[in-house]
């Protein structure tokens, strides 16, 4: 098998030393397996080129392998290479057909194995054979509950390929290709002689090789790029597919690819590689914009200081904006990451009432958060999406296995300086402990509405001036008697929408438009529901410093 391990990615590297140490001879390829892979020149060619992974397992990987074989549902079993070495097999000689349906070709592969393996032993010809299962997922897939026999078969019969004493001991190589471990059959994901690799998404250097050669075959799209490097750090986070397209149609209409398109472009490039499951925001606002409280404001900005600088030892692995609905958690976290320039990531729909289909999504959604670098991970409504420990039999587990797969990235250390969740609720009582914790959440934020009814008209104001409504200090005396107690950002955003509606259709000057407004107005949310979710919130506080004092009541036993 290929060595030269500096012309490797890490990921095949890592196969390679696997397969040479003898430590395992089946691979469970997945991740960004659909995705272009960069196959470097071999001896003599003029440079570089894309193609799919199993033209880099065949021309990279394998080319010292006398057999190499592949199956999939769409072509059945098809060689690659060795044909006449195939086909000499007396079974095929003999009349032997071979089968395009899963369960019958794995048993016409296990037997050449088999036979080959046997040659050797008896001190034949040893044939070096290697072969691939594209959408093993397919061939073997993991069906929750009750007894499939032709998934499970399947399933034994690929984990056997790994454990057959007589075939590991014979110069065997066999992939087997799946997007995600949670769609493939536990029998095959749990051997534990089979090596899961895990192909990421291209990093900015990976991104930066691939330019090079698109830039070789599409010289009209990067026309006005003086600097593919840092092309490739704004599409982190895109695949390689996804980026050659862009390329491709800048080419055709002769346009240069200039950084506002990449921009631009980034976002839809993403979410169509995630299939719709998040959705990503490039933040325009930033902590100046946040009209909240100073000391709050002070302590994010301390920690994006530590993040600039690459010192993570005191760096929060995660955030819990906790509070009554409105208080702005969502506008907070979309200006911390403006603040700190990195993109935020929205899981959107990834849950799926098709078993495993949730978990599978998840895996998509990981693979995508590795390969952004940095980034903000917001989860909204986090009681609801983050599952249970143990949500009983009513959901078949999904909700426990959901919590056990966020709970693990959240708390993995590669992620840390690099992935920064923030989870926001009006509930932080309904989240599991242990997604709570130090090591997962650094640090647990209260939000509050205004404390009193002059915080109240300070932040209508501030709204209200965002529309072009200017309303004077001093109007706070003429205003005072009608201004509603504890009103939330949120609130006194739908205030100034009204005034300034008012004010646009009926010529009121703004004080006028707004007393008018305040007149009718009444709180979105019950008084009652506001206070306790309020006290929730303080209760839950990492920093009592970050409590008004106004709100420290709630915290006093």
């Amino acid at each position: 098998m290929h060595s030269a391990s500096s012309v490797l990615p890490p990921w095949a590297d890592e196969l390679v030393t696997l397969y040479e140490s003898d430590a395992a001879s089946q691979f469970i390829i997945h991740g960004n397996v659909e995705d272009r892979v960069l196959i470097p020149a071999a001896a003599g060619d003029s440079g570089a080129t894309l193609g799919n992974l199993e033209e880099f397992l065949a021309e990279v990987l394998l080319p010292t392998f006398d057999v190499v074989l592949s199956y999939d549902l769409g072509n059945g079993i098809r060689v690659v290479k060795g044909r006449e070495i195939f086909y000499a097999w007396p079974f095929l000689k003999e009349g032997g057909t071979l089968p395009r349906k899963p369960h019958p070709a794995i048993e016409t592969l296990t037997r050449y194995f088999r036979y080959v393996a046997n040659l050797q032993h008896l001190g034949g010809e040893i044939i070096q054979v290697a072969c691939w299962i594209r959408g093993a997922h397919l061939v073997a897939p993991q069906l929750r509950g009750g007894t499939h026999f032709e998934s499970d078969a399947a399933g034994m019969l690929l984990r056997t390929w790994a454990t057959d004493l007589m075939l590991t001991g014979h110069p065997l190589a066999t992939f087997l290709i799946t997007e995600n471990l949670a769609d493939l059959h536990p029998l095959v994901v749990g051997c534990p002689r089979a090596a899961r690799i895990e192909v990421p998404l291209p990093d900015v250097p990976a991104l930066g090789a691939a330019l090079e050669v698109l830039a070789d075959e599409h010289p009209r799209a990067f026309s006005d790029v003086d600097d593919l490097g840092s092309v490739a750090g704004e599409l982190a986070g895109a695949s390689l597919g996804s980026v050659e397209i862009l390329v491709r149609i800048k080419h055709h209409e002769r346009e240069p690819l200039e950084r506002d398109d990449v921009v631009a472009l980034k976002k839809d490039l993403v979410e169509a590689d995630c299939g719709g499951l998040i959705d990503f925001v490039q933040s325009e606002v930033d902590l100046d914009d946040y009209l909240g409280p100073e000391a709050l404001k002070r302590r994010l900005r301390q920690d994006l200081a530590l993040w600039r600088r690459g010192d993570i030892l005191a760096l929060p692995k995660g955030y819990l904006l906790c509070g009554p609905v409105g208080t702005g958690k969502t506008f907070l976290a979309e200006c911390l990451a403006g603040e700190a320039g990195v993109p935020v990531v929205v899981l959107a729909n990834f849950r799926d009432k098709w078993v495993g289909s949730t978990e599978s999504n998840l895996e998509t959604i990981f693979r995508l958060l590795h390969a952004l670098g940095r980034c903000f991970v917001f989860i909204d409504e986090a009681d609801q999406t983050l599952g249970k420990r143990d949500a009983g039999s009513g959901d078949s587990g999904l909700s426990g296995r959901v919590y056990s797969m966020i709970a693990q990235q959240m708390s993995a250390r590669r992620n840390r300086g690099r992935i920064i969740w923030i989870l926001a609720s009006s509930r932080p009582d309904l989240i599991e402990i242990d997604l709570k914790r130090p090591g997962r959440v650094d640090a647990k934020i209260p939000l509050f509405p205004a404390a009193t009814p002059e915080q109240g008209f300070a932040l209508i104001r501030a709204l209200a001036g965002r529309y072009g409504l200017g309303i004077p200090e001093d109007a706070l005396d003429e205003l005072s008697d009608t201004l509603p107690e504890l009103i939330t950002p949120a609130a006194a955003e739908t205030l100034a929408v009204q005034t300034y509606r008012l004010a646009a259709t009926e010529d009121l000057d703004p004080v006028e438009a707004l007393e008018r407004q305040l007149a009718t107005y009444r709180n979105p949310v019950p008084r009652d529901v506001l206070e306790a979710q309020m006290r929730l919130a303080a209760r839950e506080a990492s920093d009592h410093e970050l409590i008004p004092e106004a709100f420290r009541y709630l915290v006093d036993d």
